[in-house]
C-alpha cells in the first residue's frame, strides 16, 4: 500500500487537520491494527509520519519528503512534452522514409532575359544555370539561380558585338562556350564565331575579354542553334537545322585556334529542326531538342550520334534550350519569352547515359531486396510498422502518467 503523503504548513480553517487534534486522522485514527504503532509508541505530531518525514524510531515509515506542487506540475508538464514527441514521431513513421527528389522547375524573373535560347548547368556553382538571349540583346550571359529564379551573376564580354548567340556549353576544362552560330538569312553568313571564358568562381557581375574562334562549315554556310562541348574530350560540336528537317552535326578541329578559320565537318545526319543540344556528363549520349520534341543519340567511341529514342518534351511556349543535370538522370527544358519556365523530365532505360544508368543501379541495389524477393519498399513498410507501434506506444504510456495521478 503506498504511503500518503500531506502538504507541510498551517492548516486551513475547516480541514480535517484543523477539526481533529492528533493529525489528519485524529488520535482515533492512528492505525491500531498495526502492531508496529503499539511497539513504537504514539505516532509524532503532524501525522503519524511525522511532518514532511519518517519519525527515526518507526523503521516501517520510510516515505520520501513531499514533492512540492510545483514540482508535479513539472512532472506532468515533462510527461505531457513527451507524449507529443511521440505523436510527432507516430506521424514521421505514418510518412515513411523521404524519397529523393529531382531537380525542381523554375521560372527566369530577370526582366531582360526575354528570349532565353540556350541553357547550361554549372560545375563550379550547382543548382545554377547560364543562359543568354537570342539576338539583339548584346554581349551579355547570366547566371540564373534555380532556387529562386533569380539572376545572381551577369557577364559582359568584352570587345564583340555579337549578331545571333544561339547556344551555350561547359567544358571539360570549366570554360563556357557561346555560340554566335544563328542565321536568320538561311545560311547566308559565311562565318561564324564561337566565344570562350572560364566560368566564374565567385558569383558576381563581371566584364571579361573571351577568346574568340572563327567558324566555317566544309559544305557550306547553314543555320544552327545548338552548341555543345565533349565532357571529356573538349572537342566542340555544332547541330544544324534546316526547313525540310536534314540537318547535321558537326565537329570541330581537336583544338580550336584563334588563328585563321576552324573548318567544322559533318560527322552525322539528323532529321530533327534542332533548336539546342548537350551531352551527357559523362560523354555518352547527345540530346537534340526542337520546338515540340527530342531525340537521344548514344555517342560512340568515334564520336559520332547513333539514334536511340525521343525524349518527351514539356508543353512550352518556345522550346529553345535543354541541358543534362549534374548527375546525368534529367534534362532540363528552357523557353523564350518574358517569365520562361526551365522544366525537368527524369531519364530511363536506354537514354539514360552509362554512368547515370550505373548509378541509377546502384541506388536501387543499396536499397533493393533480397533473396525471396522482398522489395526495399516492403523492408521500408515493415521498418514503418515497427516504428509507428513504438511511438504508438510511448504516447500511450506518457498520457497514462499524464492523467492516471491526481493531486
Amino acid at each position: 500500500m503506498r504511503a500518503p503523503s500531506f502538504r507541510a504548513g498551517p492548516p486551513r480553517a475547516g480541514s480535517l487537520r484543523a477539526r481533529v487534534p492528533g493529525g489528519p486522522y485524529g488520535d482515533r485514527h492512528r492505525r491500531p491494527h498495526d502492531p508496529r504503532a503499539a511497539a513504537y509508541g504514539p505516532a509524532p505530531s503532524g501525522g503519524p509520519y511525522g511532518p514532511g518525514a519518517a519519525d527515526s524510531r518507526t523503521p516501517y515509515a520510510r516515505s520520501a519528503p513531499a514533492e512540492p506542487r510545483g514540482g508535479r506540475r513539472a512532472r506532468r508538464a515533462a510527461a505531457l512534452a513527451g507524449a507529443l514527441a511521440a505523436l510527432g514521431l507516430l506521424g514521421v513513421a505514418a510518412a515513411g522514409p523521404a524519397l529523393a527528389d529531382g531537380p525542381d522547375d523554375f521560372t527566369i524573373e530577370d526582366p531582360r532575359i526575354t528570349e532565353s535560347s540556350g541553357l547550361a548547368a554549372s560545375r563550379a556553382h550547382p543548382g545554377v544555370y547560364w543562359t543568354h538571349n537570342d539576338s539583339e540583346d548584346g554581349p551579355y550571359v547570366y547566371a540564373v539561380d534555380s532556387r529562386s529564379g533569380k539572376t545572381v551573376a551577369t557577364v559582359s564580354l568584352r570587345g564583340i558585338m555579337p549578331r545571333d548567340v544561339e547556344g551555350i556549353s561547359l567544358g571539360p576544362d570549366g570554360d563556357l562556350y557561346v555560340g554566335d552560330i544563328g542565321d536568320n538569312l538561311g545560311g547566308r553568313w559565311s562565318e561564324v564565331w564561337i566565344y570562350r571564358f572560364p566560368e566564374p568562381k565567385k558569383l558576381r557581375d563581371t566584364t571579361l575579354t573571351p577568346t574568340r574562334y572563327t567558324v566555317r562549315y566544309a559544305d557550306g554556310p547553314r543555320d544552327a542553334e545548338s552548341l555543345m562541348v565533349h565532357p571529356k574530350t573538349g572537342r566542340v560540336y555544332v547541330a544544324s537545322k534546316n526547313r525540310e528537317g536534314k540537318g547535321g552535326v558537326y565537329a570541330g578541329p581537336e583544338k580550336l585556334s584563334t588563328f585563321g578559320v576552324n573548318t567544322f565537318r559533318r560527322v552525322g545526319d539528323t532529321e530533327i529542326w534542332a533548336t539546342d543540344g548537350a551531352f551527357s556528363p559523362d560523354g555518352t549520349r547527345l540530346i537534340l531538342r526542337t520546338y515540340m520534341g527530342a531525340e537521344m543519340y548514344r555517342w560512340t567511341a568515334e564520336g559520332r550520334p547513333k539514334p536511340i529514342d525521343t525524349v518527351r518534351v514539356p508543353m512550352q511556349r518556345q522550346g529553345e534550350s535543354v541541358t543534362f543535370t549534374l548527375d546525368g538522370r534529367y534534362l532540363m527544358f528552357g523557353s523564350e519569352g518574358e517569365a520562361s519556365d526551365v522544366e525537368p523530365v527524369e531519364l530511363e532505360d536506354e537514354v539514360l547515359s552509362e554512368q547515370a544508368a550505373k548509378a541509377k543501379a546502384a541506388d536501387e541495389k543499396r536499397g533493393g531486396g533480397d533473396a525471396d524477393g522482398e522489395s526495399a519498399g516492403d523492408n521500408g513498410d515493415l521498418a514503418v510498422g515497427a516504428a509507428t507501434l513504438a511511438a504508438a506506444y510511448l504516447a500511450w504510456t506518457g498520457l497514462r502518467r499524464l492523467f492516471g495521478r491526481r493531486d
